[in-house]
């Protein structure tokens, strides 16, 4: 967490993970470069750089659309889940350098204005195999524009986690129109039945990824509604041994997320939605004593939900009992912000 806004918190994480970003990015264009001048001798520059850039910005997007299902998966992916945002960003300058160029190579010799040209150079709206599949390109650019201008906290703050939450879930529309400028841009150009085998596989993976995250998701819903209940409303959700230490247990009861930690022989529960971007707390740890959200570090103390000063975000809280070593508890929340006593784990 920061208390002022900066342009870009870099630490050793960030810099370790730009680098890598940016040498894999280098190491695919000299590769692709490469075989498109081996398989293709005579390609232009332009074209070879039009390739180069689309390929790789399909590719990235695929990639960051696949960050998700697999942090759920698998905690080890977190730290791609942390920088999601550079490389987003970064993914739009690539599209925005493919878009430039296809621009400079089909519409900037002819008397109109080039981007007039991109919607008027080719009519045929109403044919699905000859439709213009460079307006879908520049439809899909266009929205990771506006995802990459408003990446940073700033925006977060001022259109409300809510609206900043539902303008980045366009991401989702921008792939569907890429996907569908790349296969019209393969049936009408290049009528290679290998570029639609890498983009069908791409589609699939993403697609099955998302449908095994949901699958464990439901499960871990499921396994929480046959909990039995006693009386005062307490849930049974574990033993207390099988939290680890300053990590939790997450369960849903009666209709609220909520996340169980373990700390210092003690345990606490608060709402597991993180106020900043609706992350998970519970797949976080305590750090330092706070809680700390695992996508973008947001913290709050365990024993009452509250951000430490001079951090305003506050969390829902709930009452905790240890009986014979069993966690219990009560989902009826408290307001945020209210501190509950932990319940204590007897030696």
């Amino acid at each position: 967490m920061s208390v002022n806004y900066t342009t870009v918190q870099w630490n050793r994480q960030k810099r370790r993970y730009d680098r890598i970003m940016l040498g894999l990015m280098a190491l695919y264009l000299l590769t692709f470069s490469f075989l498109q001048l081996f398989f293709y001798p005579l390609i232009s520059p332009e074209t070879l750089i039009i390739r180069a850039t689309g390929t790789l910005a399909f590719i990235m997007l695929q990639f960051i659309l696949c960050i998700g299902p697999m942090a759920r998966l698998d905690r080890r992916f977190l730290p791609l889940l942390y920088n999601r945002r550079h490389l987003g960003v970064t993914t739009f300058l690539i599209g925005a350098l493919h878009g430039v160029f296809n621009v400079i190579q089909f519409h900037s010799l002819g008397y109109v204005d080039p981007i007039f040209s991109v919607f008027a150079s080719n009519t045929h709206y109403a044919s699905l195999q000859d439709f213009p599949f460079q307006v879908l390109g520049f439809f899909a650019l266009l929205i990771l524009f506006l995802m990459a201008a408003t990446s940073h906290d700033f925006w977060l703050k001022n259109l409300s986690p809510r609206w900043w939450k539902s303008l980045h879930m366009l991401v989702y529309l921008a792939y569907g129109l890429l996907v569908f400028h790349v296969m019209l841009g393969v049936v009408q150009l290049e009528q290679s039945p290998a570029w639609i085998g890498f983009v069908g596989f791409g589609l699939l993976t993403l697609v099955s990824l998302h449908l095994m995250a949901a699958g464990v998701e439901k499960k871990r819903l499921e396994d929480q509604m046959d909990k039995p209940a006693v009386g005062e409303g307490f849930y049974l959700v574990c033993s207390a041994e099988d939290i680890p230490e300053n990590r939790a247990k997450m369960v849903f009861l009666e209709g609220q997320n909520i996340a169980v930690f373990r700390y210092e022989g003690k345990v606490s529960a608060v709402n597991n939605i993180c106020r900043h971007q609706n992350g998970p707390i519970g797949e976080g740890k305590i750090v330092n004593g706070c809680i700390t959200c695992p996508w973008h570090g947001y913290q709050y103390l365990p024993n009452n939900g509250q951000s430490p000063p001079p951090f305003t975000e506050k969390l829902e809280t709930y009452d905790v009992k240890i009986v014979d070593g069993m966690v219990w508890v009560n989902p009826q929340p408290y307001p945020e912000g209210t501190e509950r006593p932990a319940a204590i784990i007897q030696a």
